[in-house]
Formats: structure tokens, sequence, C-alpha cells
């Protein structure tokens, strides 16, 4: 054999006996995630992280339907009181313990009883979970419950590894162990979250991504930057004034969906000491800056006519939407005259938000429009996560904050302003509400469910713990070699399929 060959030989076997190379998939978001423990976070950006980490019992598809994930099939009792679920097998989680209906109720039992659980409210109606068979759980409820499916196809649903949760407790977001299609590697606050392919994953044939880091850039001018520069492969909620240049970029590929949640502010009207100002206290006040917001201009001005105008938790385009209260013009002079009712010429407001350029324009022309009627709004920026806890801490008179939104109604309403629920920061009580938005979750007619939270928008427009402001649609912007993304009106990234050349 001649120099040559033998070079060429040794190269071969080089290459033969070498690991491929192997592929990072580098993802930029808007915010940090929160603890990343499914029975007590509650950040938009700690879903997407999960929807690598954490199979959940279902899934929604990106028609919004209700599809198996790791419960392979599912049937409510004639009475809608009981609910059994079949179980994958064949599931390990990331510490390679099994997956099994014993699993699943260690899971949910936890999020009903963990003291830091904010899971609480989404399984109230839960009485109790037994597993039925090694791979069979019944659900039976205190009474029926039409959106405990949604609510499992979210965190409530999500499965970790019940011996690190009895090891960890409430520290288990500092390792978490699920039973996705990435494990956990690394978390470093504000920096980076780094997960990488778990090779016992069931659906493993289907992940072709070796390694995934999520990178917190609040700046979506950054963000966009380093997706430019290759620095990111992808990166979610694009700017809407960015849009243009991604579709025109031959680098790129831009992608959106319409979103199921919404845009809000959040009133302090009974957490606390901050509360104890006229704007908590007084509902007169709360309609007035209401009618002092322009929303159309806004959507507009601030999402290139990207978004939606809206006043409830339900785009006017839901069949959820009460069309008897629509989106309501702007009156200055109403608004004046309601503050003058409530005994005031002029008001200070102090107005927590995220520190992102996108909604710091928001708040900046919706500034500028309610000060006409008299209210002189101080804003004061924050990170996403801290601005989280202040307003659950009660340390807010007035807060900013979006929600990503649910399939079923109930996900966008019952745990935001029922007495107990969990993630009422505004601590807004109100009896007949409650009652009407759990009479909508005991029904499985959809035209009794309508007529309750039409009865409920009634009084929460009235009352307005939470001023609605608009619904946005998701907006991704990748790099042309990432291919099988499919965007999905709930705004997350699964990765099943999506490759990087």
């Amino acid at each position: 054999m001649n120099k040559a060959r033998l070079l060429a030989s040794l190269f071969a076997g080089i290459l033969i006996a070498s690991p491929a190379v192997a592929s990072e998939l580098r993802i930029g978001l808007q915010d940090d995630a929160d603890v990343l423990d499914p029975a007590q976070s509650r950040t938009f950006v700690g879903r997407i992280v999960y929807t690598a980490l954490c199979d959940k019992l279902v899934d929604v598809s990106p028609k919004l339907e209700i599809v198996p994930q790791l419960a392979t099939d599912w049937k409510w009792s004639d009475d809608g009181s009981e609910l059994t679920m079949n179980l994958r097998k064949g599931v390990v989680f990331h510490d390679e313990t099994p997956f099994n209906a014993a699993a699943v109720v260690a899971n949910i039992q936890r999020s009903q009883t963990l003291p830091e659980s904010r899971r609480k409210s989404e399984l109230a109606s839960v009485k109790s979970i037994e597993a039925t068979g090694d791979y069979q759980v019944k659900f039976t409820l205190k009474s029926p419950d039409a959106s405990l499916l949604a609510q499992l196809s979210d965190r409530s649903g999500m499965m970790v590894s019940p011996k690190a949760a009895a090891e960890l407790g409430a520290n288990l977001g500092s390792k978490p162990v699920c039973s996705g299609p990435f494990k956990f590697v690394e978390r470093v606050q504000q920096d980076r979250i780094v997960l990488e392919k778990f090779p016992h994953y069931w659906n493993a044939a289907n992940i072709f991504i070796d390694k995934v880091t999520f990178l917190p850039i609040p700046d979506s001018t950054v963000r966009l930057a380093n997706l430019q520069s290759g620095d990111l492969d992808m990166l979610e909620r694009l700017a809407a004034t960015d849009a243009a240049a991604v579709k025109a970029d031959s680098n790129l590929t831009y992608a959106d969906a319409i979103g199921v949640g919404y845009m809000a502010l959040y009133t302090n009207v009974a957490n606390g000491a901050r509360a104890d100002n006229p704007f908590g206290k007084d509902k007169r006040l709360r309609q007035a800056f209401s009618l002092a917001i322009d929303r159309e201009a806004v959507n507009q001005v601030v999402y290139e006519g990207t978004s939606v105008a809206g006043n409830q938790p339900f785009p006017p385009s839901s069949p959820w939407y009460d069309k008897d209260i629509p989106v309501p013009a702007r009156d200055v002079e109403k608004a004046k005259a309601l503050m003058k009712e409530a005994g005031f010429e002029t008001l200070d407001i102090d107005l927590q938000i995220a520190n992102n350029p996108v909604q710091m324009q928001m708040m900046q022309i919706i500034q500028s429009m309610v000060a006409e009627a008299g209210f002189n709004v101080k804003l004061r920026t924050t990170e996403f996560a801290t601005l989280l806890s202040e307003q659950t801490a009660g340390n807010y008179q007035l807060g900013r904050s979006d929600w990503s939104g649910r399939v079923d109604p109930d996900g966008n309403l019952h745990q935001f302003v029922t007495c107990k629920g969990g993630i009422n920061d505004t601590k807004y009580c109100n009896p007949e509400v409650d009652k009407l938005l759990n009479d909508a979750r005991s029904s499985t007619d959809n035209a009794v469910r309508k007529q309750k939270y039409d009865a409920a928008a009634q009084i929460l427009n009235d009352d307005l713990p939470i001023i609605y402001l608009g619904h946005q649609a998701w907006i991704w912007a990748l790099k042309k070699n990432v291919t099988g993304f499919v965007p999905s009106p709930d705004g997350m990234i699964r990765l099943q399929g999506v490759k990087k050349s």
C-alpha cells in the first residue's frame, strides 16, 4: 500500500471511529425563567423550558386540541365525576426511575399539598387520585370539572421524579428531574439554562438536537442581533417592528401564531399595605384609567397591527368573548368625570413593568394617554421574575404582565380572580364571581359555561381588578438551517422533529 492510500485509509478509519458532531440549539428568551419546579413556577418562559424538560400527561396540538403524551388515552364517567387515564409504558425519569401510576399519584398529591405549590387552585376540583393499575390512574372529583384536562396539559400535568421530589422537596428547582426529551445540566441565573438530550426518552427517535441552551436576553433588538450574528439559532417573541426585516433576510425564517393569552395591568386591591391607596380602593379610578387608553392605537403603534385590542381575558375572536362588553373607545372626558366623582383632579400611580423595550414603549404610550385624564404615572422597571415576585408579595400598586393563555377559558380566569386563586396577586375576592366560575368549571355544557363566564365578565368589567389591554401574536425567528419547527398558538417551542443542519 502506497503512502497516499495509507493516509486515506487511516483518515477514513478516524472518521468511522469518531462520533457525529453534536448539534446544539441556542434559543433566545425574552425573560429568565423563575424556579424550575412545575409545582411552584409561573413564568411563560419557564413553560418553554419545560416543553423540552418535562413531559405532561397530555399536550396541546397546534389546533389547540388535547392530545396524548404520558397518558395514551382517557375516559370520563357518565356523570363527569371521574377521569380514568391509561399511561404510557416504558417511560423513565431522567434519574432512571420508572414512570408509572404511582408516580402520577405522587405528582398530583405533591401539587396539591406542597406548601409552595401554585397548582392548588388548578387542582381544587380533585378529591382524590388513585392507581387503579400499574399504568392506570383514576381522578375522583368533588364536582365535575370541564377544565381539568386543560390543566393537565400544563404544569399541573407535568411529571417529576418522585424520588428527586422526595429528596429535594421545595428545592427541586435547583436540579429538576423530569421525563422529557432533554435532561437538566446546569443553570446560571440571568445567563443560561442548559439541557442535553436524554437517550432513554420514549420518543427519542424524533429528537434530532443533542443540546439545548436557553439564553435570557430581554432586549428584543439585542436578541435579534444575536440571531443575525449566529450566536443564536432561534428566538421567541420577535418584536413586531422587526418582522419585516426578518422576512426580508434570506438567512432567517419567520413564523407566527395568534395567541390565546392577554396583556394586562394588575391592580393591588387587597394584597397587603400597598393596597391601601385610592386606586386600589375605588373602582371608579380604575374605570377612568381604562377609559383613558386607546387600545387600538397602542396596537398599531407598538405591535405594527399584529396584536388585537382587548378588554377581556379572551380575544374578541374567541367563542368565550362577551360581545355585550365590546372593547371601549377612548373617552378622556368620561374618564375625567369619573376621577372628579371619586374626588380627584389628579392621581399619582406607581406602575411596575418588566425591563424589555416593547413593554416599555407600550407603557410609555399609555403613560402619556392617561396623563390627559389626570393620572401621573411613574414607570418602574425590573427584571420579569422579580416583578412577579413583587406582585406575589403585594409590593406593588399597579403591575403590567402578560398571560400566555390556556386552551380552556378557566385557565385564563379562575386562578387570577377567585378568592383563593393560585396566581391572584391582586387579592380580589368576590364570592359571586367565585360561584360563577366554580359553576362554569362544573358544567360540561358549553352553553351553560358561556352564560356563567358572561355573568362573571360583567362584574369584573365593573370592578376592574385586572385591566386588559389586548392580545398579541407569538412571533419566532430562526436561522434557515433550523427546520421542522411548528408554531403553535400556545407560544411553546416543541423540539420534536426539529433539526439543525
